[in-house]
C-alpha cells in the first residue's frame, strides 16, 4: 500500500470565498472514490487548526506505486486537480510512502 499526502496553501482570498474553495476540492477530491483503480482511501481536511500553516490536506491510500502513477494521469482526477484545486492553490507540498 501507497500513502499519498499532500498538503496545500490556498492563495489570498476572502474569508467567505476561501470556504467555498475548500468545499469545492473536498467534495471533487473525495467523489473520486470508487472511480479511480487502485484508489483505496481519500480523505480531505479542510479545518486546521490555528497552529497549522496549511489550509487543505489530502490523505490518500492507494493499493501500490502503480496505481498512484495512474491516479495523477486519470481523466476524472486531472479534471478536478484542474478546475477545483490548481487555480486557488498558492503551494503544494508532497509525500509518498510505502506503509
Amino acid at each position: 500500500m501507497v500513502k499519498h499526502v499532500i498538503l496545500w496553501v490556498l492563495k489570498d482570498c476572502p474569508e467567505d470565498e476561501k470556504k467555498q474553495i475548500k468545499q469545492g476540492i473536498k467534495e471533487g477530491l473525495e467523489g473520486l472514490k470508487g472511480r479511480i483503480p487502485g484508489l483505496v482511501e481519500i480523505k480531505v481536511n479542510t479545518e486546521p487548526l490555528a497552529s497549522s500553516n496549511c489550509d487543505v490536506m489530502l490523505d490518500s491510500t492507494f493499493e501500490d506505486e502503480a496505481a498512484l502513477r495512474g491516479y495523477s494521469k486519470n481523466p476524472a482526477h486531472v479534471e478536478v486537480a484542474d478546475s477545483k484545486v490548481r487555480p486557488y492553490t498558492a503551494s503544494r507540498t508532497c509525500m509518498d510512502y510505502e506503509i
